[in-house]
């Protein structure tokens, strides 16, 4: 699997387990809606700002979220 791939999997994974729509992650991660539904459709590639807060919101590792970590969150 690519790695872009393996990132959107990865966040739309993690949202869906939590029960979050768009809008609750992009809010609670402190980014623009359309930024996250771009990222998340594989429209556009997240910014080294976007990939922390992401990270940080889902309490994941930077690894893990990028497809790079074999370990569940």
């Amino acid at each position: 699997m690519k790695p872009e791939e393996a990132f959107r999997n990865n966040l739309l994974t993690l949202r869906k387990s939590r029960h979050l729509t768009q809008k609750q992650v992009a809010d609670g991660a402190g980014i623009s809606e359309n930024g996250y539904r771009f990222v998340e459709k594989g429209h556009r590639n997240p910014s080294f700002e976007m990939l922390i807060a992401l990270a940080d919101f889902f309490d994941v590792s930077l690894d893990y979220l990028c497809g790079r970590d074999g370990k569940d969150p």
